[in-house]
């Protein structure tokens, strides 16, 4: 009887668009995996241009000792990444726009994941979206939102660092920082400099 039921026919039932819907939930998981493979990459390359030993970054990376020999030998032919800044002051895009998805963060973990930025962030987290400048304008106006909305229970230093952000995200960037540097990595970095000076860390 199951045989019966998987004929050509049966399988001829789903449709062109959710064969597309499926592909392109498998396609934005495995591009986020590419993504995130090729973000560590760079993060190694950092780490060991700061002079940590491979044994370090290993741990770090939950990576093997020579799967971290592999990538630290690749980038040792390759160009060294320019010097690296780590003050939250900087006003490139892609800074920015990690310091605003940072904020995100805080807020949704703030408000128990039920903030309205939470659902955007999600998106972003699972590679559905990307930092696009129409997604950075759509989180903004959410942020905005749950900043308003959330007045009374969020510290006043979120709201000082969105209009931080915001300011520096509607004007030129002042001077050209580290343009060397994979805007992937500066997104990551000032992303988690913002979450730990949000919380005091930094």
């Amino acid at each position: 009887m199951a045989r019966e039921e998987m004929t050509p026919q049966s399988a001829e039932r789903l449709t062109e668009e959710q064969a597309e819907r499926m592909l392109a939930e498998m396609n934005d998981v495995i591009r986020a995996g590419e993504e995130m493979r090729k973000l560590r990459a760079e993060m190694i390359k950092l780490f060991a241009g700061f002079g940590w030993t491979q044994e370090k970054i290993s741990q770090l990376t939950d990576m093997s000792q020579p799967a971290v020999s592999k990538q630290v030998s690749k980038h040792k032919t390759g160009d060294p990444l320019p010097p690296m800044e780590f003050s939250l002051d900087q006003h490139d895009a892609p800074w920015l726009e990690g310091r605003l998805w940072g904020l995100a963060e805080e807020i949704a973990e703030t408000s128990d994941h039920t903030a309205r930025c939470t659902r955007c962030l999600n998106a972003i987290a699972r590679g559905k979206k990307r930092l696009t400048p129409q997604n950075v304008d759509e989180l903004r106006r959410l942020v905005e939102e749950d900043l308003i909305l959330r007045r009374a229970e969020l510290p006043t230093g979120y709201r000082d660092a969105y209009d931080e952000i915001s300011r520096g995200l509607d004007v030129p960037a002042r001077s050209k920082i580290a343009t060397r540097t994979p805007a992937s990595l500066r997104r990551a970095l000032a992303r988690q400099i913002q979450r730990d000076r949000l919380r005091g860390e930094g």
